[in-house]
């Protein structure tokens, strides 16, 4: 991953910055979906959630992989990536391996088949959405850096310490902040 200035696009991920505060984002991961000039939208990749997927949709298949929040909107919604491609019709490409969504019951029979390994989809409850000039609002405020993704990082299901392994993977600059406190008061 490189993040030499790059700018949010479909398909790039945000790395938050080590002192934010936001609840939601602080220390999180998120792959951009989709980003134009109606706005932006991504799933955090390292919030995991206790609910198990069967838990949150009725009659969904046995399936082992984690849920992850993937953001404060939609928060009653299922979202998913994945590495299916034109296996899943309907589905939308992020980027080059990479795709969301799709057809949910061509999803459910995969799954009941053995056909979909566990680092083949990531399962998400919300999003994280920005209006137009939100996230540029917030790439002026140095919330974010933005880096190029690598699809076995992304769809890596061992998320923890993905935060830190990330920002290390960009090189020495960004290698000592992900050593930073998560209260710099506590240092």
């Amino acid at each position: 991953m490189t993040s030499k200035k790059i700018l949010p696009s479909k398909g790039k991920i945000l790395i938050a910055e080590p002192f934010m505060k936001d609840p939601y984002f602080k220390r999180s991961v998120v792959i951009l979906a989709d980003h134009n000039e109606q706005g932006s939208f991504g799933f955090m990749l390292n919030k995991t959630i206790e609910l198990k997927i069967a838990d949150a949709v009725t009659g969904f298949p046995e399936y082992k992989g984690e849920l992850y929040l993937g953001g404060p909107v939609a928060s009653d919604q299922l979202f998913y990536i994945h590495t299916l491609g034109e296996g899943l019709p309907k589905s939308i490409e992020i980027t080059k391996g990479l795709w969301w969504g799709g057809d949910f019951k061509k999803l459910t029979t995969l799954i009941k088949n053995g056909s979909v390994k566990q680092d083949a989809i990531r399962f998400f409850i919300g999003y994280a959405g920005w209006d137009p000039e939100q996230l540029k609002s917030e790439m002026k405020e140095k919330s974010w850096i933005v880096a190029e993704p690598k699809l076995d990082v992304i769809m890596n299901p061992n998320t923890t310490g993905l935060w830190p392994k990330v920002l290390k993977s960009l090189g020495s600059d960004y290698a000592m902040m992900a050593n930073y406190p998560v209260d710099p008061q506590l240092n």
